[in-house]
Order: structure tokens, then sequence, then C-alpha cells
């Protein structure tokens, strides 16, 4: 095991590893694959037939027979090599179409395979990656192999036929000169995967320098007004240009490394063109060769210096797609956080009543977040969690919800444990309302449709009027058909806010969160609003994290925690008649104007990211 995040421990991969992970994604095609390598087998062993031609082309040339004679005999020639060029052109025309339809297939199916597991880690993984990492991370396991299928199938696979069936011909005319050409290839190949092998260090740190270029890229573009507000744009530059600058020397490093050994392969090549022409003229000189041979040397050396003089970028683009492979199949073997256990049941809700039994959270050993929690909130009850920031109150609805899973204790939902239960259906039965939406870049209709993709036209829009967003979607361009930007960014928060209780109110589940839901709504259409969540309130078991007091007057109970402890519960009266009551003094502070609102951004912080302290 490996620390790469910080909080987060991945495990070791290894080359069958990714094989595994590439080898899932070829499966389905792979009788698609055994035939494009076919094709490309008979390409290259054509190619190497046809010299052998030329060589005979020349032999007789060079002979004393009848020049009518040999004119029929050099036509019979260059029809022969006619044919196998054809025979090549159709392997190659119908190896590009297999390999074009296999290599899309298999990125696709590569891509999808990385986005489900992606998709299904923890809240808490999320927290502790940038987006824009992630994506690419995505994308480039998809891209590297095409890299690796590229250089393996049209690369590394016609130099492996080449060597071969060059080496078996020579050798029936030369034996000495097919060694030496073996030898001479042998040692040239070994000398590039050592190299290579020693150089996968540099492109490792090469694949991460880039994914922290990316990520910080990333942040700063998603943040741009932040930047913009508080004038740190030469900051946020410099630390950009500390990243780039760490990359260019990396990737200009990697570079001339390759350079170096380029040049001394140049040499090597020039080398031993000069020492196989010079043995050869020996051999032609004792009657050993024909000038034929000569020519065929020259072709064999030429196509031979061609494959192999790429040879150091095959290794690279394959050793730099093996670098990408590995950042997303390290995400893909650590395991889920949060899992159903095996043959999990449906979550079935009659009542709706909720119970937190012994319940503890924390995010390490040293700093809890619930203590002890003992809380049962009765079907239909409408119930309030109030308290400073970073009391808890938001870990209590994300272990709810099992974006969390508690160190110890259970949470039952009529009596069922949400443990045993699937993910899915659990979250089907509670609708989420949360103080700072962030929407999908489509229409307001899908965003609004989310949790019900199969409300008809008229329920949308019910939803939407409940909500009072039709009096913003009026002056909007398209209406519900309007794209809304990347997080809704077209939006104000408040009309955010209202896409988000019109969307729960779709939904119609029987749990109810609403997590501060009016917060980003001024006086007039927050009173709109109370009116559209009594509405929705009614029959569902409600849960509201509330900062501002005066919207959970009329909640049946309050739940007051503190130092992730439940310190007191009761009506808005019975809790305002305490003498000692912290309720009171929060809504002495609120009332007096002292405290007019907490921040829920502080408060996740400090939930959420106990552990970065």
């Amino acid at each position: 095991m490996k620390k790469l995040q910080k909080n987060i421990i991945y495990p070791k991969v290894t080359f069958w590893d990714i094989s595994k992970a590439f080898w899932k994604g070829i499966r389905p095609q792979k009788w698609s694959l055994f035939l494009m390598v076919f094709l490309v087998v008979i390409i290259h062993i054509t190619s190497i037939v046809i010299p052998l031609f030329y060589k005979h082309f020349f032999d007789v040339i060079t002979t004393n027979y009848d020049k009518n004679t040999i004119y029929y005999v050099l036509v019979g020639i260059i029809i022969n090599i006619a044919l196998l060029n054809g025979i090549i052109w159709i392997s190659y025309r119908f190896a590009a179409f297999f390999n074009n339809a296999f290599q899309s297939g298999v990125m696709a199916r590569l891509r999808q395979q990385a986005y489900d597991y992606l998709m299904q880690h923890s809240y808490g993984f999320f927290t502790n990656h940038f987006t824009g990492s992630l994506v690419q991370k995505v994308n480039r396991f998809g891209r590297s192999f095409e890299r690796l299928s590229d250089n393996l199938v049209w690369n590394l696979l016609p130099l492996l036929v080449r060597v071969i069936v060059i080496c078996v011909v020579v050798f029936f005319i030369n034996r000495w000169i097919a060694l030496v050409i073996l030898i001479w290839a042998l040692i040239f190949v070994l000398f590039n995967v050592l190299f290579s092998i020693w150089k996968i260090k540099y492109d490792l740190q090469v694949a991460q320098v880039d994914s922290r270029a990316t990520a910080y890229l990333a942040d700063t573009v998603t943040n741009q007004n932040t930047v913009s507000l508080f004038s740190r744009f030469a900051f946020e530059s410099k630390g950009y240009k500390k990243v780039t600058d760490e990359q260019a020397k990396i990737t200009r490093f990697n570079w001339n490394l390759t350079n170096f050994v380029e040049a001394g392969q140049s040499l090597l090549g020039f080398a031993i063109e000069f020492l196989l022409f010079y043995f050869t003229i020996k051999y032609w000189q004792q009657g050993l060769v024909t000038v034929g041979f000569f020519v065929l040397l020259q072709a064999y050396l030429i196509n031979l210096m061609d494959q192999l003089w790429g040879f150091t970028r095959i290794v690279r683009d394959m050793y730099q797609a093996y670098a990408d492979a590995k950042e997303m199949v390290e995400i893909m073997k650590l395991p889920h956080e949060i899992v159903d256990i095996p043959k999990a049941k449906e979550l079935t809700i009659k009542n709706g009543g909720i119970e937190f039994r012994n319940l503890q959270f924390s995010f390490n050993e040293t700093r809890k977040v619930l203590r002890d929690i003992h809380l049962v909130v009765k079907p239909g009850e409408r119930v309030a969690l109030i308290g400073p920031s970073g009391a808890g109150k938001t870990t209590f609805v994300k272990l709810l919800l099992r974006l969390y899973a508690p160190t110890s204790g259970h949470i039952f939902i009529d009596g069922q444990d949400i443990q045993m239960v699937t993910q899915d259906s659990l979250r089907k039965n509670i609708s989420m309302v949360p103080q700072d939406p962030i929407l999908f870049h489509r229409t307001l209709a899908e965003n609004i449709a989310y949790g019900k993709p199969s409300a008809s036209k008229k329920e949308i829009k019910k939803a939407a009027k409940l909500a009072h967003c039709d009096e913003f979607i009026k002056n909007l361009p398209y209406g519900l058909e309007t794209f809304v930007g990347e997080r809704g960014i077209k939006l104000s928060g408040g009309e955010r806010q209202r896409v988000a209780i019109a969307r729960a109110i779709l939904k119609n589940a029987p749990i109810l969160i609403l997590d501060e839901a009016t917060s980003s709504l001024d006086s007039h259409s927050e009173m709109l609003i109370q009116d559209a969540l009594a509405t929705l309130m009614q029959g569902r078991t409600t849960i509201v994290i509330a900062h501002r007091l005066s919207t959970i007057q009329k909640m049946d109970r309050i739940i007051v925690v503190d130092n992730g402890k439940i310190i007191e519960e009761g009506s808005h009266a019975d809790l305002l008649a305490r003498e000692d009551s912290l309720y009171r003094k929060l809504w002495t502070l609120q009332a007096g104007g002292f405290l007019t609102e907490d921040n829920d951004e502080e408060d996740d912080q400090k939930e959420e990211n106990i552990e970065e302290e």
C-alpha cells in the first residue's frame, strides 16, 4: 500500500492489475483482436517476401540470357510483386476497419468501467480529490489503451515478425549475416527495454505532475470569481507557474534522456550497415552471394532500421500508457468505503420512523464528531437539529443517507437497519433540499425531474409552481427547456434553491431532509417557500438542519447538538422556558441582532474535514 493522496492509502498496482483491467474491456471483442493480429502478421510476412522477388529481379538482369527471355521473366516477377502488394493493401484495409471498431468499443467500455467504479466511491473520497484530476484520469485510462494497442499491434508485433522472418530468410542464404542481424536486433531491443524500465520512474513523475497541473487549473478556473474578488490573480498565476515549471523541468529531462539514447542508436545503425555490407562484399567476391542479395540486404536493413529506430518511442509510449492507466487502476483497486452487504434487501417504508441507536462517528481516533447518540424520530414527526457550527448537525444527515458509515452504532428506519438495505433503496425514500444546491448543466425540466425521471411535463410544471419557480421561469428565454449552465451558474442562489425544493416535491419521498432550505431566499420568497415546505412536510418524517432559529419555531421537536452530543430537546416554548438552555442563548443572540445567521459552509468544513486539521 502507498499513500498518494492526503488521507487516502492506495493499494499497490502491478502490470497484471492493469492487464486485467484492460482485458475486461477487450473480452467482448476478443475475436476482432485475434483477427486483426492475424491480418497484421500476414501484412508483414508478405512485405518481407516481396524483396525476395526484387532479389530475383536483379539476379535475372545480371545473367547473360536472351533479352526477350529475360523480359518475360521480369514481367512475371513484377506481376507477382503487384499481386503481393494487392494482398497487403486488402489486408491492411480490413485490419484498419477492424482496428477502428475494436479500439473505439474497448475505449468506451474502459471509460464506462472507470466511471462506474469511480462514482460509487464515498462522499469522503470525493472531498479528498480535485474534480479536474479525476476527470482527466478517467479520460487517460481510455487513451492509454489506445496508445498501448497501437504500439503493440502496429509497431511491436510487426517488429517481432520482421526480425524473425528476415533472419530466417537470410539464414538460408548466409547464416553468418543472419546471425549478425539477429544479435544486433536483440542488443538493440534489450538495451531499449532496460533503459525504459529504468526510466519509468521519471515517466510516472511526468504523469503525476501533469495531474497536479490539471487539478490546479481546474480548481482556479472553478473559483475564478473568488480569485477576482480577492485580487489574487498574481498569486494564483505564480502558483500555476510553479506547477507548470515543475512539469516542464521533468518533461525536458525525459526528452533529453531520449535524445541521448537515439543518438547512440543512430551511430549503432550506421556501424552495423557498414559491417554488413563489408562482409557481404567479401562473400560476393568469393561467389557466395549474388548481386540481388545486395538489394535484398539493403531492403531488409532499411526495413529493420525503420522499425528499430522507432522502438525507443514504442517502449516510451507503452510505459507512458502504463503510467497513465496506473493512476486510474489505483482508484479502481481501492475498495469502496461504503458498500451494500451481500443480498442486501430493499428498504420498505410504511410509517417513516427513524431511530439513531448508540451512534458514534469519528474521522480519526483523536477527533470524535458524534458521541453516544440516542434519538427516536416518530413517523411523520418534524424535527429540527440546531447547534453551533461544527457541532455535528450535518454529520447526522450524511450518516442517515449513508454518505458516511458510523464508527459504531446503528440507524433504523421502520425497524430496518440501513446498513442491511441497498443504498439505492435508502436514498430513493429520502428527499433532501441542501443549502447550496448544485445543478446539472441540463434543462430546468431535467433538473427538477432528476428524482423522478418518469415525471410528465404536467407534473414538472406543478412541482415548479408549488416551489414558486414559475416566477423566474416565465422570464427565461426557453422556459423549462432553458439550460442552467455548469453547476446552475445561470441561476441565482435563491432560484437554485427553489429548483431543489421543486425536485423534492416531485420526488415525493416519505422522509424529507431540509438543510437550511430557505437560506438563499429574500423575505418575500421565503414566505412563499415556507408555505410550500409546510405542504411538503405534511405526512412526512422531516429533519430540518436550522441556522436561523426563526424558521423552526413550529417544529414538533427541536434537538440541540453541541460537541457531538444531544444536550437538549423539546419544543420551541419548552426550550425557551429553561434558564440555562443553549437554545435560549442562541435565540437571544439572534433575536437581539448579534447573530443573524451561522455560516453553513463553515459548519460543513469543520465537520467534513476534521481529518485535515
